[in-house]
């Protein structure tokens, strides 16, 4: 079985790697943006007085995460003027897309929501949601390459910390506000002044890291002498600054694709897409709304720091490095069919609250299970699409990937309101029982191509053991 044969004093001795600590740092700055624009925006929107399909469509912004992929060349490829000879490739767009989400937070704790600044509000959401996303692609690049090819056996602890670090800034640092937000004389502007500081704390740290060793240059160049060769030997003679400017185009937009569906084969790269896309929607719909059930529900915002925030928080890391664990003794296929399965029942357990009312005891249960959640599917999926990708184009892939999972937890999840109000007539528990069969097309897409995933999976550690 792959990699069964990874002891556990094994496995936790790959966390003395300090590499892995600047991953669970970036982590919390890929993690925090969320924050910005998803849990506390939720928060002020519905104490403003608005709607749930609005505060839903402005879950739209996250649609950015969806949409990175195409983009992500430019982050492989594109050197930034002076602060790549600096920094390096991926620390150099780290460090300015952190500056840009610093600018959009600082700007959000100027503005007071009304009709006449709403539009504001969602531009500055925007550009947090951009900055955000294309730092993302470089944070999971980085990841990626700051592991030698040959030791595959930390991917899944890089994805542990990946994902602790995401719930750090999400979930822990996310808290937070949330309790500011309960102390008498704060306003959100203000709370968002404070998150603002948060974000330049993360800046500063981007000086401290290791920039990844990479002959991904020196593959993209012997690959734009073979396009400009076969460009040159065309019957239609083009200007040698024509024949360059296609080459550079090449290597960047169409080989990134070909080495994909190449690594994988036409039929299996399109069955990858197709479960990718499908896995998460029901979380993702569950997400979008729960700060706006919870508050309807009858729970305190420090009720939900303490629970969603905290809670959750602290549940996911630790879950992060049991499944992490898990993939690494029994593979990373496995580890996403035991997620599937607690990702449906942990959306049952909110439907039981709305039911019951807003009893903690049961908001506990529901916590350590979406957790367990939480964790387990991040951990595998992570690892998962980091087994996929060519290191050449590792921003590339990673994000073309990522954004797949993305695009139903974003552009579809952004209608959950909608399905709350208009479909169910605000029937809650109704609504998460919708999530829970949500998840059930994505294990039976799982089950059905399982045998060719085992096959990637014992390819990908047999192949890296052998260099």
């Amino acid at each position: 079985m792959t990699n069964s044969h990874t002891s556990i004093a094994e496995y936790f001795q790959h966390f003395r790697d300090r590499r892995l600590v600047t991953v669970f740092i970036f982590g919390i700055s890929s993690g925090f943006p969320w924050v910005l624009i998803g849990s506390v925006m939720s928060a002020w929107l519905k104490d403003e007085g608005l709607s749930r399909s609005m505060i839903g469509l402005f879950g739209m912004v996250f649609g950015a995460y969806s949409i990175n992929f195409l983009w992500s060349p430019l982050v492989d490829r594109v050197r930034i003027p002076f602060l790549t000879d600096w920094l390096g490739q991926r620390k150099s767009w780290i460090f300015c897309c952190l500056c840009v989400v610093f600018v959009a937070t600082l700007s959000m704790a100027f503005v007071q929501i009304n009709e006449q600044n709403l539009a504001v509000v969602a531009i500055l959401a925007l550009i947090i949601a951009i900055a955000s996303a294309t730092q993302d692609i470089a944070i999971d690049a980085y990841r990626i390459d700051i592991l030698d090819e040959s030791e595959t056996q930390k991917i899944s602890a890089a994805a542990a910390m990946a994902t602790s670090g995401w719930w750090t800034g999400y979930a822990l640092l996310g808290a937070l506000p949330f309790y500011a937000a309960d102390i008498p004389g704060i306003a959100w502007p203000d709370v968002y002044l404070f998150l603002a500081v948060i974000v330049a704390l993360l800046i500063g740290y981007v000086f401290f890291a290791p920039e990844p060793v990479s002959n991904r240059e020196h593959i993209h160049a012997q690959l734009e002498q073979q396009y400009q060769a076969r460009l040159r030997n065309n019957a239609c003679a083009l200007p040698s600054f024509v024949n360059r400017i296609l080459a550079w185009l090449g290597v960047t937009v169409i080989e990134p694709l070909r080495s994909f569906f190449a690594r994988n084969g036409v039929k299996t790269a399109l069955a990858l897409l197709a479960f990718i896309f499908l896995f998460k929607i029901g979380e993702a719909f569950l997400a979008r709304m729960s700060i706006v059930f919870y508050k309807e529900v009858g729970f305190s915002n420090s009720d939900i720091a303490t629970f969603s925030k905290l809670g959750t928080a602290v549940l996911t890391i630790i879950f992060a490095f049991l499944g992490s664990l898990f993939n690494s003794r029994f593979g990373i296929v496995k580890g996403l069919f035991i997620s599937g399965v607690a990702m449906a029942a942990s959306n049952l357990m909110f439907s039981w609250i709305a039911v019951a009312g807003p009893k903690l005891s049961l908001y506990a249960m529901a916590i350590i299970l979406d957790g367990f959640t939480q964790a387990w599917s991040l951990v595998a999926m992570v690892a998962f699409i980091s087994m996929l990708c060519d290191r050449a184009f590792s921003a590339t892939h990673y994000a073309l990937l990522a954004s797949l999972g993305n695009l139903g937890r974003t552009l579809l999840s952004g209608y959950s309101g909608v399905i709350v109000d208009d479909w169910l007539h605000g029937d809650w528990s109704m609504f998460f029982i919708l999530t829970a069969v949500m998840v059930i097309p994505s294990l039976v897409f799982l089950f059905v191509i399982r045998k060719r995933l085992y096959e990637l999976e014992e390819q990908f550690h047999k192949g890296n053991r052998a260099g």
